[in-house]
């Protein structure tokens, strides 16, 4: 995000307390890339010293990716994409450490979060404990959002390595792990898309994952998806959940998100009645 709010954003420095970090935790952390040069960096300094371990599962990057994360002394595994849950959990398993901190490349700690991590983890928690959940908070078109139903978004990040398993359904992943579950205050930042064109271009990716493993829902279901939902969706976020309060950003977040559903449905639509090309005359 060097290109990208460089005044809001300062990269995380290795202190803790005011002095610097040497004593590295019983943690690894992982990250799944592809093509992730521009990201990568910012992620891997805000863990740098603070893990025994950085794992880093690439799937075919055809930038300098995967040197980048080898100069920052990560273990790089090439594995072609099995799919969000899959190639997570192959992450997951090719860690060592007692701990697992997951990562997506374009995410990375703040200074609070980073020294709670090092806090909560020294001494190692209470058994029962298996995960902490962070808050994750994106920058998108050049500002910091706090509503539009994008955040506050709690997720599971941090697990006891035997305690913990990526389910989900792909592209929508989540970290599940057995037994009790705390909060950190910390944030995780996220840089979610470069602008509207990469917004625009996952929304196409992700609802052709969705509607490629859909079963048939019938054409009245597939409909009122396509004109029910959508606007629904619209006043969810920029109403109910303030995208208002998040100015034209806000507004973009909500329409954007609102022709997420209406896509994967009309996608839907066409696999089922719509494709083909024309009969000849």
């Amino acid at each position: 995000m060097s290109e990208h709010g460089t005044n809001h954003i300062k990269a995380n420095q290795k202190f803790h307390g005011g002095e610097p970090m040497n004593t590295r935790l019983s943690l690894s952390v992982c990250i799944i890339t592809l093509d992730e040069e521009r990201n990568l960096p910012r992620c891997l300094r805000s863990v740098d010293g603070l893990a025994n371990e950085i794992v880093v599962v690439d799937s075919g990057s055809r930038d300098r990716t995967r040197q980048i994360a080898a100069a920052a002394g990560a273990r790089v595994v090439e594995q072609a994409f099995l799919g969000h849950v899959k190639q997570k959990q192959t992450a997951l398993d090719l860690a060592s450490e007692t701990w697992v901190l997951s990562l997506d490349a374009d995410e990375w700690l703040d200074e609070g979060l980073r020294s709670e991590i090092a806090d909560t983890l020294t001494p190692s928690p209470p058994e029962e404990i298996a995960g902490y959940e962070v808050n994750r908070q994106p920058y998108y078109l050049g500002r910091w959002i706090h509503h539009s139903g994008w955040y506050p978004e709690w997720k599971i990040r941090l697990v006891r390595r035997e305690h913990a398993h990526w389910a989900g359904f792909d592209p929508h992943d989540r970290l599940e792990v057995r037994g009790a579950v705390r909060r950190l205050s910390g944030r995780l930042r996220h840089f979610p898309h470069v602008d509207l064109s990469d917004h625009a271009a996952t929304i196409n990716r992700y609802t052709d994952i969705i509607t490629g493993h859909w079963r048939p829902t019938g054409i009245l279901r597939a409909i009122a998806g396509i004109v029910l939902e959508p606007p629904l969706v619209f006043l969810q976020k920029y109403i109910l959940q303030g995208g208002f309060r998040d100015g034209v950003q806000g507004f973009i977040i909500s329409a954007m998100t609102s022709f997420y559903f209406f896509l994967r449905y009309a996608k839907l639509w066409e696999r089922e009645h719509g494709g083909g090309a024309p009969a000849e005359d």
